[in-house]
């Protein structure tokens, strides 16, 4: 037994498309025009237009004059393409099979009908498709049955979801006028003018005689016409990324009301995500410009998420740093998913970090700081104590039990960035010198090396700085250190490991370069 077919369709489309980036219009008599000026045709009105007369094909002016107070909105490409992507997302939430026939039309390939129960399943499942559709913003219609031409039919009754059972086709699409069968004008003239007025008249006719005035298009409608599925079914791919635009009817000029539409627009593509199980890797806006032009930016992001407040800020960071060039007139979010790294829950161990929260909080501190400025440090390939690279965050799972501390007895060096220029007296003795004693320098010049940015370290507190002046006890060393011998500013340093009155342990080393002493660090 062949598969069955549902169909998904969106009446009014173009109105439908625009009324869900503008909820706030549902209620208002709206329509969707195409073209400029005054040869501008109305494509969709809205149910308050239509009660006061207006239809597809009139005029703006003509419909203004029915209703001066119309709202008239322009096709917009990109909320039709959006709402598109919606209809197939929720296609695909219910098969993998699915084809997008544009213009608010999706057909989904379902199972094999059983014998017991079909029609009531089958309603069931036209009623969650329905249902998810319009949790979407979408009014859709749906219809079932074992071609995809019936099924489209079916989808257009005002009574949804249809559900026709296997074999009869032909007893529905019968007493159906022609134009439901065919949206070509030609074919439909040509059977008015043979004095057809139902889809039965037409299937009742000789299948040669109508090949032979029709052609291969007369055949496959002929067929459809007797309930015979000729269309085949080519199943699509789903899209590698999610997008949301809107045309602005006027040109924006400040940041801040371009800001409200790039926020509902990402409540918009949020929701498409999280209805994915997925999150934003990467955010692209393309910005329409007036007169003419276009300006694009891609937002890179530390982690995956899903938080509307971080990507808002991004957008704004970025917008502020470079401004466009000339008013805005039309704008598109496309974000590129990824799924989200899934923690596991564990009895004994300690609690994992969610996932969610943990991108999230990337993400806000990449727009603090800066993008390439957050991350794991790791170890740099050369001998500088201070040299690291700086890796993508992504620690590991928690474990499955608690590892208890083992403590070796082993001393912690408190760091010191910059390293603190001190004043070491010294001793001249056979092949060296003693130390004496070290102090701090009142006004030291911090030693910055090219992995160490001068605006990422801060000079110790004055604790430490005391802790680093006295007699010098105790002196280990020299330990020489060269590091880059090859270029032109090449590192030669000799270490020392301290210990001064007052019970201070420390490591200094000697710039071997210029002479000047620094304090390394200080053992805890």
């Amino acid at each position: 037994m062949a598969p069955r077919i549902a169909c998904l369709f969106v009446p009014l489309f173009p109105l439908a498309a625009r009324l869900r980036s503008e909820p706030e219009l549902r209620d208002e008599a709206v329509v969707i025009v195409e073209g400029n000026g005054t040869a501008a045709h109305v494509v969709a009105a809205s149910k308050k237009s239509r009660k006061a007369g207006i239809q597809p094909g009139m005029t703006l002016p003509q419909a203004r004059a029915l209703l001066p107070k119309l709202v008239a909105r322009s096709r917009d490409a990109a909320c039709e393409r959006a709402a598109e992507e919606v209809l197939t997302e929720v296609a695909g939430r219910f098969t993998p099979r699915w084809e997008d026939a544009g213009q608010g039309v999706v057909y989904l390939e379902l199972g094999q009908a059983g014998k017991e129960d079909v029609k009531k399943r089958e309603k069931l499942l036209g009623s969650d498709l329905i249902a998810c559709c319009e949790k979407e913003s979408l009014p859709a219609r749906c219809g079932i049955a074992a071609n995809k031409l019936a099924a489209r039919v079916a989808a257009g009754l005002p009574e949804s979801p249809t559900v026709i059972p296997a074999g009869e086709e032909p007893a529905f699409l019968a007493p159906l006028p022609l134009d439901r069968l065919s949206p070509e004008i030609e074919i439909s003239a040509v059977l008015s003018r043979w004095g057809l007025s139902s889809i039965g008249d037409f299937a009742k006719l000789p299948a040669a005689e109508v090949v032979a005035r029709l052609g291969e298009p007369g055949r496959a409608l002929h067929e459809s016409a007797r309930g015979i599925g000729s269309q085949p079914f080519f199943p699509s791919v789903p899209p590698p990324l999610f997008s949301e635009g809107f045309d602005i009817d006027w040109p924006v000029v400040t940041l801040e009301p371009f800001l409200e539409f790039v926020e509902a627009a990402l409540e918009r593509l949020l929701k498409r995500l999280k209805a994915e199980a997925r999150s934003c890797r990467e955010l692209a806006l393309e910005m329409r410009l007036d007169p003419s032009g276009s300006d694009a930016r891609a937002l890179s992001l530390p982690a995956p998420t899903q938080d509307l407040k971080t990507l808002k800020t991004l957008v704004k960071l970025e917008l502020e740093a470079r401004p466009p060039k000339a008013p805005i007139i039309g704008f598109t979010l496309s974000a590129h998913p990824d799924r989200p790294r899934m923690g596991q829950l564990t009895l004994f161990g300690p609690v994992e970090i969610s996932p969610d929260q943990l991108a999230t909080a990337l993400a806000r501190l990449a727009v603090l700081v800066g993008e390439g400025r957050i991350g794991s440090p790791d170890l740099f390939n050369g001998h500088l104590p201070e040299g690291f690279v700086t890796e993508a965050y992504d620690p590991p799972p928690a474990p499955l039990r608690p590892t208890p501390a083992r403590s070796r007895g082993l001393l912690s060096a408190r760091v010191l960035r910059p390293p603190v220029e001190l004043e070491v007296l010294t001793q001249e003795k056979p092949g060296g010198f003693r130390l004496l004693s070290i102090k701090p320098l009142p006004d030291s010049k911090a030693l910055h090396t090219d992995t160490t940015p001068r605006e990422t370290v801060k000079p110790p507190d004055a604790k430490a700085l005391d802790a680093l002046r006295g007699t010098v006890l105790v002196a280990s060393g020299p330990w020489h250190l060269e590091d880059g011998w090859w270029s032109d500013q090449p590192v030669r340093r000799a270490y020392w490991d301290l210990e001064i009155s007052g019970g201070t342990l420390c490591r200094i080393f000697r710039d071997e370069t210029n002479g000047c002493w620094f304090a390394d660090g200080i053992y805890d």
